[in-house]
């Protein structure tokens, strides 16, 4: 199976280790990035006793949201600057850990989100100084965030997201975290409706990075090994969340799937969600799910299946996520969430503006956008 995109220490249990580790990258005085939710489930209190019992100093930053915008990496970078902090944590779901990667830019770059927003040259990338030290500790099996080098932060006036980008290697100041904690004991307290939509986030994923223009073999062979644990795993998962087999399954599985965005990036899915969650709020795991079998069928219509590897049969694995949708209670019509047909012309256009529509397999003006909503009316 192909490597991880980062140093990774997986277990149950392995939250112990989050001290040697910051030690290990010279840091003395850190920021824990989380949320509410997060610290409500006594994981934010279990990361600072163990840093703090590895002599680290430690300032909590629990202003993390779900989408977060430039207004919490604002507020978090000014609570860095005033713990004068040598090295990042962050600590919940894909948001608390894009939150944190964007307080790392701001704070070490200054200047304002929408300044990095793409995907820069490396010559654009060497007159940036190194960024802190980091170390992302997933609490979800989802976004796969602790494996990438992109931050979504949101516009806090559009509510766009933004994908913010430095592909530099960890050692040498880019965004990707040194290391990466993947303890399955801190998804034990996901709330089930979490668990299913950050779930079928990481099913899409695997999905579309396999099929994307950018894929690899090796990118590919990360996106069929992610595939295999996270459909296995999904069902038992959603039914028991003492399930720990399932938990660790999902955890690894959605890490495997966030190293295959690293390198092949997504597709139509995800470009199609985004709108439906800026505009509507639908959850974004939800709205990837809602689109995912339409896009399937899209994309399969084309001169060959890009889905092969995962299953020889396109409509076979249409019929496997909306089983694995249907598990997850996922609604999987556009009306579930107030959407009107009045409103995907609007939402057409912006799904063909996203970036991640440029790596689907099949071209996605607004056309093609505009039929995919329409038939999950």
């Amino acid at each position: 199976m192909s490597r991880s995109t980062v140093r990774t220490v997986f277990g149950a249990g392995s939250l112990a280790r989050l001290g040697e580790l910051a030690r290990r990258e010279r840091m003395s005085r850190v920021l824990l990035v989380t949320d509410p939710g997060v610290e409500a489930a006594g994981h934010a209190d279990r990361a600072t006793s163990v840093l703090r019992d590895a002599g680290l100093r430690v300032v909590v930053f629990d202003g993390a949201r779900e989408n977060p915008t430039d207004r919490h990496v604002r507020a978090g970078v000014d609570a860095a600057r005033a713990a004068d902090a040598e090295g990042i944590i962050g600590l919940g779901g894909g948001s608390a850990m894009d939150c944190a990667k964007g307080i790392n830019l701001l704070l070490t770059c200054g200047g304002e989100m929408s300044a990095f927003r793409g995907d820069p040259p490396p010559e654009q990338l060497a007159l940036r100084p190194p960024l802190l030290p980091m170390i992302l500790i997933p609490t979800t099996a989802g976004t796969g965030s602790e494996a990438q080098s992109f931050a979504l932060i949101s516009d806090n006036v559009t509510h766009e997201k933004m994908p913010c980008g430095d592909r530099r290697p960890p050692e040498a100041g880019g965004l990707r975290p040194r290391w990466a904690i993947l303890d399955p004991e801190l998804t034990r307290t996901q709330p089930g409706s979490v668990a299913s939509a950050v779930g079928i986030d990481a099913i899409a994923h695997a999905v579309e990075t396999v099929g994307s223009t950018a894929a690899t073999d090796e990118s590919r062979e990360l996106s069929c090994a992610a595939w295999r644990l996270l459909e296995g795993a999904f069902p038992p998962a959603v039914a028991d969340a003492a399930d720990d087999d399932a938990r660790r399954d999902m955890l690894l599985g959605a890490h495997l799937a966030g190293a295959a965005i690293e390198r092949s990036m997504l597709g139509a899915a995800h470009a199609c969600s985004n709108p439906l969650t800026t505009r509507f709020g639908v959850v974004h795991g939800r709205a990837v799910g809602l689109m995912l079998p339409h896009v399937i069928r899209f994309n399969a219509a084309g001169r060959e299946n890009p889905y092969q590897r995962l299953l020889p049969d396109a409509e076979t694995l249409v019929r496997r996520v909306e089983t694995l949708l249907e598990l997850g209670g996922i609604p999987r019509r556009l009306p579930h969430y107030g959407v009107r047909e009045q409103d995907i012309p609007t939402l057409a256009d912006h799904a063909a503006a996203q970036w991640t529509a440029r790596f689907n397999p099949r071209p996605l003006p607004a056309e093609a956008a505009l039929a995919l909503y329409r038939a999950a009316l």
